[in-house]
């Protein structure tokens, strides 16, 4: 059988044992063996600090998501080999969908999104710059860069591909490489999506490493510039966390952990309606993907008291219709737990809950399986608990990591919550309802418990994902008992491994710096409009001022018969002479605007292509009859596109009067050719 090897400090290495077995799930075959013998866990994080960590740092983040891009089409195009893998691992063909697909689906969407919401810089200027002085010649600004450290990931076995990608995803496009250190049940998987990663060519060296077997002394090497991100129970979470290099260091750790997630079905869905129907359908959905082992699956479904026979008796009939065994066979609908010893855990969970209820379905020891031997494999007939009793502390502190789930009653809004909350924390919920009331009281009463929440009704079940499918824009985690990280979460998941530092400087400083021009910092203004510029002789700083336009009485009536704005404060003269803001009549906004753009464009084709949008318009004092414009049009940030011959450019616009008082202040976002 195959030996799996780790691959740290820029070589692949071989154990110098023969290791633990890995077994198939499904006909318990071994598929493998595995250990980390003689793996340096210090010299391969020193690795990735000296190595891997310079190397994504000379990059940004634009060019880190176009990595990402890369690594993200390698792996679609050699997805079928780890499809053949997810089966010896009892996934069937829709487990492995959410796992394989699901996870280079996390590498497209962080890298459409480092494109779209981050610079094409190697630092991160975050926020309004702050004046700090009365004459402006002292101000601040927060930035983020990425931390010297390493990402360290200790993953769980139920997802051998989506959970090292999306860790890895945000990581890397911060700029911090990463050494992934798999579960052992699924690591063959992980170890060969790991070799494909690195057979795209696209990874800098050092900017990934990969640990098969155990973890050792990894985390007696870390430093403070170093991150932790855990997948499993809520035990070794703390025990990790609890490390003493952890605690000494203030490493960044966060942990997903156990969740007892509920599922809250509305008083008005009742037997018959569209949103019974879909309660049960998700609840059987939740039970059978992945054979129930996902950290988001329903656990506890809370029903109204007057709907729970209804709800025991489809959910029952739905479960009988779904057939255990192989997954290669595709009239399989769930497949095996990923191991002998994960089915005898979860057998004894089941026992410790099935103390304060009963099984309605299912049995703990007996299972027809399609095209597998029960016993050989890994199986586990589908379980369904009742528990009317909620009281009982069981239901709400015991998770059985498998196709597994507790019915409970409950009556009214407080109830229902008060319920969910006995979770102590959980990475997610969702109500199934039509009623959007209802749907509100139950949400904002166990927010503070959840990382995410689905409220599901007929409006977006055909589009909806489902109760437990993450989403790399949105924050994966939660609170309390589920850990109390946000995993992935869009640019925030980024924003993790850099560190905020706020900078107190001049104008001038500050700009050189950020890289972006803020007021008070030099300007130049030549002979050559900015306009005329291309993307590769335009400058930060880079200005022109135009002007003076005067504003008519005459002005002001056209632009509101042109264009139909008629608001009294431009054609009602003792209305707008009432006006405490006003005092008469004054110009439109978006005259003053529009006068703007007049003055400071230059007309003749290219550089600029278009104008694609202003953002943070401000009109700060009122612009009368007879009051003369001026323009002062600043670049302000420069974006070349990676993979496009322009890029983009944000210019400060400040429209004053003629005593020098700002009237308008906003940013110009225009695209700009290259060459």
């Amino acid at each position: 059988m195959a030996l799996l090897r780790s691959y740290v400090s820029g070589r692949w290495h071989t154990p110098t044992e023969d290791g633990a077995p890995l077994l198939d799930a499904v006909t318990g075959d071994e598929v493998a063996r595995i250990s980390s013998a003689g793996v340096d866990m210090g010299a391969a994080l020193d690795h990735g600090r000296r190595v891997g960590g310079p190397a994504l740092r000379e990059l940004t983040f634009h060019q880190r998501a176009a990595l990402l891009k890369v690594i993200a089409t390698h792996l679609t195009e050699h997805k079928d080999e780890l499809y053949a893998l997810s089966t010896r691992t009892g996934a069937t063909q829709r487990d492995s969908l959410v796992d394989i697909d699901g996870g280079i689906g996390v590498l497209f969407t962080y890298s459409g999104k480092g494109r779209r919401e981050l610079p094409n810089a190697k630092v991160l200027a975050e926020g309004p710059v702050e004046r700090l002085s009365r004459e402006g010649t002292f101000v601040g600004r927060h930035i983020a860069a990425p931390l010297h450290g390493v990402a360290v990931q200790i993953n769980a076995f139920n997802f051998p591909v989506w959970g090292p990608l999306e860790k890895f995803a945000p990581a890397f496009l911060a700029g911090v490489p990463s050494l992934i250190k798999p579960a052992s049940q699924t690591a063959y998987v992980t170890a060969r999506l790991v070799e494909l990663m690195l057979a795209s060519g696209a990874l800098p060296e050092g900017s990934l490493q990969l640990v098969s077997g155990g973890a050792g002394d990894l985390l007696d090497h870390l430093t403070p510039q170093d991150l932790v991100g855990f997948t499993g129970s809520a035990g070794t979470a703390r025990k990790l966390r609890g490390h003493p290099v952890v605690i000494a260091n203030s490493v960044r750790f966060t942990a997903e952990a156990d969740s007892l997630n509920c599922s809250v079905l509305g008083p008005d869905a009742t037997d018959g309606t569209p949103e019974f129907d879909l309660f049960v359908k998700q609840l059987v959905a939740e039970m059978t993907v992945k054979a129930g082992q996902k950290c988001t699956a329903i656990r506890r479904a809370f029903v109204p008291t007057g709907l729970i026979d209804a709800v025991t008796d489809a959910v029952t009939a739905r479960l009988a219709k779904v057939t255990v065994g192989n997954p290669a066979n595709p009239d399989v609908r769930m497949g095996a737990l990923a191991s002998l010893d994960q089915r005898e855990e979860v057998r004894r969970s089941v026992r410790a809950l099935a103390d304060a209820g009963k099984v309605v379905y299912g049995s703990l020891d007996k299972v027809d399986t399609l095209d597998a031997d029960p016993e050989r494999g890994a199986f586990l007939s589908p379980l369904l608990l009742r528990a009317d009793d909620t009281g009982r502390a069981e239901p709400h502190e015991v998770e059985a990591f498998g196709p597994v789930s507790t019915l409970l009653p409950y009556d009214g809004v407080d109830e229902v919550v008060a319920l969910a909350a006995r979770g102590q924390g959980s990475l997610v919920g969702s109500i199934v309802t039509g009623d959007a009331d209802f749907a509100a009281a139950v949400a904002l009463g166990v927010a503070p418990w959840h990382g995410r929440l689905l409220v599901l009704d007929t409006d977006n079940a055909k589009e909806s994902t489902g109760h437990g499918s993450p989403l790399p824009a949105l924050i994966h985690g939660g609170p309390g008992r589920a850990g109390g990280g946000e995993e992935m979460g869009g640019i925030r998941g980024v924003l993790h491994h850099l560190q905020r530092t706020a900078i107190q400087a001049s104008p001038r400083v500050l700009a050189a710096i950020t890289g972006e021009w803020v007021p008070g910092a030099p300007v130049r203004q030549d002979e050559v409009h900015p306009f005329r510029k291309t993307l590769a002789d335009l400058r930060v700083g880079d200005s022109v001022t135009a002007g003076p336009r005067t504003v008519t009485q005459a002005d002001i009536d056209h632009f509101a018969e042109f264009t139909g704005d008629t608001f009294y404060a431009h054609t009602n003269p003792e209305a707008a002479a009432a006006n405490e803001f006003f005092g008469g009549i004054v110009a439109h906004g978006y005259l003053i605007v529009s006068f703007a753009a007049g003055l400071f464009v230059s007309p003749e084709p290219g550089p600029v292509l278009a104008n694609y949008g202003l953002e943070n318009l401000r009109f700060t004092t009122p612009v009368f009859p007879g009051d003369e414009l001026t323009v002062t049009l600043t670049a302000k940030q420069i974006t070349p596109r990676e993979n496009a011959e322009y890029g983009e450019v944000r210019w400060d616009a400040d429209v004053t009067k003629q005593d020098g008082t700002s009237a308008a202040r906003y940013d110009v976002l225009t695209l700009v050719a290259k060459a």
